[in-house]
């Protein structure tokens, strides 16, 4: 039989030796796939070619049994299966899915930072808010392209074997991109080449057909058509992956009974089935299994069937660095870009985002380029107002209508409909959304993804299933700040269906949005429930969408909207009233938690108010405790890491209290810890916030009894290649020679950081000194004064004092050579004397206070034991005169087993162990500013009680008195 007479039959050779099995088809050039192309360059075909042509290639046969002829096949397909991959996952779309939008993914991919997770409960607060009010974990990174090896340290054994990976992660992290990376690097044969085939079913796709029945060899058939070709057998002799992108879009119950068990691939069943039994092992169970989701939706599958969780964090300080820079080619304004955001910590801490980064990129390029001083957003909403600004600039470039009104009518009617959807969808809880929501708010779905870079398809293609498409934001956040500017526009268009449906029922017959025309009324009501919500929600599902619509309600704001705004509100004193409303609550009401203070605090700085003072919180009813509570303790870490400097002296809360928000300094630029009685604990936790690329630059641990073990935990810090510490004062921190020789270790080991050492009144040595002067160590200040005068016992700086009865009180007596003071009722027969109380129960000594002093008082009943002024007040019986309740004087107020310290009207009870005894040590360092009192027991050992730092600007005198009752 000729060849030319057989219809795709097989053409038997006859030769005794052939270089490939002896198996060949005949096809039409058209019929044929084309040979894979692993190369860099474009595929391109032969023009001499002519295309009806018949031609022989030798191709293995489907029925043939020969092994050598089914490896063949096998990588035949694999190889088609590669090209396919790559052809789909090489290049990365930012923002809506348009060819100029197109990018190389290698070009532009930056590693995220990832870690490995213990598995854990849902976390129901807000995942963005979530990010901002916790730390970021420093712990071992995991490269995406290593998800499945175990970590080499000890313990790891290499029979532990990684079956299932979950990776979690907040919307717009880079769990989608990870995934694509992963792919992208094994078509290119730079990683995990051991696996054969890599199959990828988002549950977006998968939605689509979760009513149909399936097998799973059909089903791949479906997502990877040139699988058709292969041998059932090698889903078993294979290495294969199969990654199951977003289960936090899914709409589909996964089932992890027994009650429906799937063997066989050709076996059909629902998808979520065919799902659920290859997680569980069930269905091909040498199979590699990778899951990605937002940390909601993780606990849908038993932690049993998870091998490994890591946890997706973002971008760190130095990749948010490396994004701006691949992103923005001109130099000087990626510096600058960079500088401003860090600058912002709110804006900074969502920049761990991967999506926000290239927003603010956006944003900010178009911003600089139109004019170089222009003035930069400062806030979330004023980011994402100017994004919205940028996007429908790009769209008027390219839309033909040149009727300036017409075009903003038609902006405006495009902007409305997709926040519309925004809301609705919120609302419902959905973030994606098919054609049928896209008509529900009357938007043209065959402009949807075109006309505006606002909404855009999910995919890159259209859905290999039935050609339908899936549409979201591109990110959760923008959705929210729609879903906020139109509730916003409602309000102010009297759209009251849609206000209802936001609004507490107590408000809807409250007549402020009946339509009275009260508008500023209206808009505090609207805000008023904006912020009750907040507070009654237990999950903070609406927080983000809430602090948008306080921000978008400021003038200045509805001033940059007002082209899509039909009217703007004069919302001034309304603002003013809401903030109020804000601050009392956070201020007032004992129950808050702390997320919920801290969240109002948020919307607070999302209207450009920072004038809650920390103090006022710690002062107000809600902390009105002898001690802080954690939530306290959280909410003004937070405010501390807002405000960029760590200065917990500056809250007059006890030294417990103090060590607690220790950790707020993770992210502080400067952290003053002197005199704050740290503890080993809290040297760890210092020692730990070091070790972060976003650590403190400047960090004072002065005057701490850390001594050598302190000093040798927060050596660890400086040793990490992430610390960007520049300064570090560790001064008369009882440290000797060996502690000294700790940090000299750990500046050796990272000789960039710090660049100024601060180590006086430490016994350091003199060997140390000559040390750390080296040049290796490239410190451009080092302090080792008064090295030998260590400090083991304050009491080395014992001062004599005495009383100055001219400044006696005419009810005090005087006695024992003026060192002894009784309060008594009838007055004393004193002479006029300017320098004398004349109504305050109180004396100063004649001694100044110089240098460094130690003294020590008996006591009993109620006394103020203090250190003022010589320039305090001596008339009458204000808060000016009397101990601590003034600028002038520090005092510590004793009586029983209690003591509390005074100063400026501020004062911090002290917590202490029941039988302290009835002597007080003082100790003061002028020049250092520090003002420290003591128990001192019967064997004359001392307890700190409570360090007051300060700048003392005149001369200091002891005093003593009764305390006012």
């Amino acid at each position: 039989m000729s060849v030319n007479e057989r219809e795709w039959g097989d053409v038997q050779t006859h030769e005794a030796t052939s270089p490939e099995p002896s198996c060949v088809s005949r096809k039409s050039k058209e019929s044929m796939p084309v040979p894979p192309d692993l190369s860099d360059g474009a595929v391109t075909s032969d023009p001499e070619v002519e295309t009806d042509k018949v031609i022989i290639s030798v191709m293995p046969c489907l029925t043939c049994t020969d092994p050598d002829c089914q490896t063949l096949i096998r990588q035949r397909v694999k190889d088609q299966h590669k090209t396919s991959m790559k052809k789909k996952y090489e290049s990365l779309f930012e923002g809506i899915k348009l060819d100029e939008n197109q990018t190389l993914l290698n070009r532009i991919y930056t590693q995220l930072y990832i870690i490995e997770r213990e598995s854990e409960g849902v976390n129901k607060e807000h995942e963005v808010l979530q990010m901002e009010k916790t730390s970021r974990t420093q712990d071992t990174p995991i490269y995406c392209n290593d998800s499945f090896k175990p970590l080499h340290e000890p313990g790891c054994e290499e029979k532990d074997k990684i079956k299932n990976v979950l990776t979690k992660g907040i919307a717009g992290i880079g769990k989608t991109v990870s995934v694509q990376k992963f792919i992208l690097d094994w078509t290119e044969g730079k990683a995990n080449q051991d696996v054969d085939f890599m199959f990828v079913l988002p549950f977006r796709e998968l939605n689509l057909i979760k009513d149909q029945k399936y097998s799973l060899h059909r089903l791949l058939l479906d997502f990877h058509p040139e699988l058709q070709d292969l041998d059932l057998k090698i889903y078993e002799e294979c290495k294969v992956v199969f990654i199951f992108d977003g289960l936090d879009e899914s709409r589909m119950t996964l089932m992890f009974s027994d009650d429906e068990k799937v063997l066989d691939v050709n076996e059909s069943s629902s998808v979520a089935v065919l799902v659920s039994n290859l997680i569980r092992g069930e269905l091909l169970p040498s199979a590699l299994i990778w899951i990605t989701s937002r940390p909601a939706a993780a606990n849908q599958i038993p932690s049993k069937y998870i091998s490994r969780v890591t946890e997706i964090q973002g971008f760190n300080e130095s990749q948010k660095k490396e994004y701006f820079r691949k992103r923005i080619s001109d130099e000087h304004q990626a510096s600058r870009i960079i500088s401003h955001i860090r600058r912002l910590r709110s804006l900074n801490i969502m920049c761990h985002i991967p999506v926000f980064c290239w927003i603010s990129a956006t944003v900010l390029q178009n911003l600089l380029k139109q004019d170089d001083s222009a003035e930069i957003p400062q806030t979330l909403t004023e980011m994402y107002i100017h994004f919205l600004l940028t996007q429908i600039n790009m769209r008027n470039q390219k839309y033909d209508e040149r009727d300036p009104e017409k075009l903003l009518q038609s902006n405006r009617d495009v902007i409305v409909k997709l926040a519309e959807l925004a809301f609705k969808q919120l609302m419902k809880g959905n973030v994606m959304f098919y054609e049928e929501d896209l008509i529900e708010s009357s938007i043209d779905v065959t402009d949807a993804s075109v006309y505006s870079g606002i909404c855009t398809e999910i995919f890159k293609e259209e859905s290999v299933i039935h050609q339908r498409k899936v549409y979201c934001f591109i990110h959760l956040s923008f959705q929210e700040f729609l879903a906020a500017l139109y509730l916003f526009y409602c309000n102010g268009v009297e759209n009251e269906e849609s206000v209802k449906l936001f609004m507490n029922e107590e408000y809807q017959t409250s007549g402020g949005i009946t339509g009275t025309g009260e508008t500023q009324i209206c808009l505090y009501d609207l805000l008023k429930a904006a912020v009750d919500k907040s507070l009654e929600s237990k999950n903070g599902h609406l927080d983000l969408f809430l602090r948008f619509l306080l921000g978008v309600s400021l003038e200045s704001n509805q001033r940059l909207l007002q082209d899509l705004l039909t009217h703007t509100v004069k919302s001034s004193e309304t603002i003013k009233r809401i903030t109020q409303y804000i601050k009392d609550k956070i201020t007032g009401d004992e129950g808050l938690s702390a997320d919920r203070c801290i969240n109002l605090y948020l919307f607070l700085l999302e209207m450009n108010n920072q004038t809650l003072d920390i103090q006022e919180f710690v002062k107000s009813e809600n902390c009105s405790v002898n001690k802080l509570s954690l939530a306290h303790c959280s909410t003004i870490a937070y405010m501390l890491q807002i405000s960029d400097k760590f200065d917990p002296k500056k809250i007059s809360t006890s030294d417990e209290d103090r060590r607690r928000l220790i950790s707020a300094v993770v992210k502080c630029r400067k952290a003053l810890c002197a005199g704050c009685n740290l503890t080993a604990q809290c040297c760890k936790c210092l020692s730990s916030s070091l070790q972060s690329s976003n650590s403190p630059r400047e960090l004072d641990v002065s005057h701490n009894d850390l001594q050598d073990s302190g000093v040798k935990l927060l050596s660890d810090g400086p040793m990490s290649l992430h610390c960007q510490l520049n300064i570090l004062r560790s001064s008369d921190c009882m440290v000797t020679e060996k502690g000294c020789c700790y940090l000299a270790s750990a500046l050796s080991s990272n000789t960039s950081h710090p660049r100024e050492l601060d180590l006086s009144y430490n016994h350091s040595g003199q060997s140390l000194v000559k040390l750390l002067s080296d040049p290796n160590y490239r410190l451009d200040k080092l302090n080792m004064d008064h090295g030998e005068e260590i400090v083991t016992e304050p009491q080395k700086y014992a001062y004599n004092l005495t009383l100055d009865p001219n400044t006696a009180n005419t009810h005090l007596t005087l006695s024992e050579r003026n060192r002894k003071m009784t309060h008594v009722e009838e007055k004393r027969p004193y002479a006029d004397h300017p320098e004398r109380f004349d109504e305050c129960p109180q004396v100063l000594c004649k001694e100044s206070l110089t240098g460094r002093c130690y003294w020590e008082a008996e006591w009993g009943g109620n006394i103020n034991i203090a250190v003022a002024y010589k320039g305090i007040s001596r008339k009458g019986k204000s808060n000016d005169s009397l101990f601590g309740y003034n600028v002038k004087s520090w005092s510590l107020h004793c009586f029983n087993d209690r003591f509390t310290v005074y100063h400026d009207n501020k004062s911090t009870e002290i917590s202490v162990s029941s039988h302290q005894s009835k002597r007080v040590g003082v100790y003061v360092d002028v020049s250092a500013g520090t003002l420290s009192f003591y128990s001192v027991s019967d064997t004359h050992t001392l307890t700190h009680l409570h360090t007051f730092n300060s700048t003392f600007t005149e001369p200091l005198y002891a005093g003593f008195g009764v305390h006012p009752d």
